[in-house]
């Protein structure tokens, strides 16, 4: 059994047991979230797809830990003026494990 889930304007395929880096969420590690926003549910061979969501299905998910991404440099340079700026970027995550899919 597998579902097909959206947070933050990302979709992942997810299966029980999986761990997973996804943006911030408002939760406190340790603590248990439910994603309603779940596109596609795959229950053995019976596929359900939704319109935009599926009725009814969630995804439980424990929350593991909040951690920050590898920064990202961002480099602007204009050749022959003297111009450069150096912008970087790091994003923040949290990990999450899958527990269980609601069908």
């Amino acid at each position: 059994m597998y579902a097909v889930l959206e947070t933050g304007s990302k979709q992942y395929r997810v299966t029980a047991g999986d761990t997973l880096e996804i943006e911030r969420l408002p939760v406190e590690a340790g603590q248990s979230f439910t994603f309603d926003r779940v596109l596609l549910v795959n229950n053995d061979g019976k596929i359900t797809i939704g319109a935009p969501t599926v009725a009814g299905a969630g995804v439980v998910a424990d929350v593991v830990a909040h951690k920050r991404g590898e920064k990202k440099i961002a480099f602007k340079m204009r050749r022959r003026k003297g111009y450069h700026r150096t912008v970087g970027h790091r994003q923040e995550l949290t990990v999450v494990k899958i527990t269980e899919i609601k069908a």
